[in-house]
């Protein structure tokens, strides 16, 4: 499991469990489920069509992703967001159809990008990732305050001038370049279950913002790490042990909120009759 050829394997996950914990924040406190499933499935694509050109598949899933963003965002200004979102997928998947209907030797490779493929992770892809990941990150972070101001009260944001239009295309781009380097590792069909798991349970836990970053990242770390372990030791695929522990988790923090809950409901009627409890 931690032999030479798993090293790679296990510094990819990393970075991506880390990014992708860091931005499932703003996926979940945006309610922006819809779009982080639909981006990654604009994005396949995109891998479709660098393998016609035989370029690398990386390329393809960022510039697919951008072409996502650009749908998104130029269609949601002339009606409902989340009509824009299914039609900005509809209509890279018709795309993707006609790119994947030119090539005969893409089946090991779609397989792949659906489900993930982690494991045999080359030396090459480490850098594009990091490179990729850090700058996701770094615009999260300069983009901080005025991001979750709008996540949490647009209108506030609009009374400090903060522009909810320019963070929603800015919230896209960090959402689109996440997608691009997470997909890979879990597929097209799970990486939205990254972000919105691990996110989702820390939510549970705290209502501070930067707690629930660190419990997001935490939590993914832990949850790829542990699909990684399971993957290698049973040989199903790894995006199912990290749908299945997302699923699991996400149980467990409601559970967990649902006894604090009442716990604190018991005390305060306590409170209330003696004014001792």
């Amino acid at each position: 499991m931690f032999s030479s050829i798993m090293i790679n394997t296990w510094i990819v996950a990393t970075l991506v469990a880390a990014v992708a914990g860091f931005v499932g924040f703003f996926v979940v406190i945006r309610s922006s489920s819809f779009a982080a499933h639909t981006l990654p499935l604009g994005t396949f694509p995109g891998a479709a069509l660098a393998s016609l050109l035989g370029v690398n598949t990386l390329f393809g899933l960022i510039a697919f992703a951008g072409l996502g963003v650009i749908g998104i965002s130029q269609l949601g200004r002339l009606g409902r967001h989340e009509v824009a979102t299914a039609l900005s997928l509809v209509m890279l998947l018709a795309l993707g159809t006609l790119f994947l209907s030119m090539s005969r030797q893409y089946s090991q490779q779609v397989y792949a990008l659906l489900f993930g493929e982690v494991l045999g992770v080359s030396t090459t892809e480490i850098l594009p990732v990091a490179a990729i990941g850090s700058l996701s990150v770094a615009i999260a972070a300069v983009l901080f305050r005025p991001l979750l101001l709008c996540s949490i009260s647009p209108e506030l944001a609009e009374v400090q001038r903060v522009s909810s239009r320019r963070m929603e295309l800015w919230f896209l781009t960090i959402l689109a370049l996440a997608t691009a380097l997470s997909l890979p590792v879990v597929g097209a069909l799970l990486v939205f279950s990254l972000m919105v798991g691990p996110a989702a349970v820390a939510r549970t836990l705290t209502d501070s913002p930067l707690l629930a970053i660190l419990l997001s990242v935490v939590l993914s770390l832990v949850t790829v790490w542990t699909a990684i372990a399971l993957s290698y030791l049973t040989n199903w695929p790894v995006g199912f042990f990290v749908g299945g522990l997302g699923a699991i988790f996400y149980g467990l923090g409601r559970v967990w909120r649902h006894i604090n809950t009442q716990s604190r409901r018991r005390a305060v009627t306590c409170a209330d009759r003696t004014g001792t409890c």
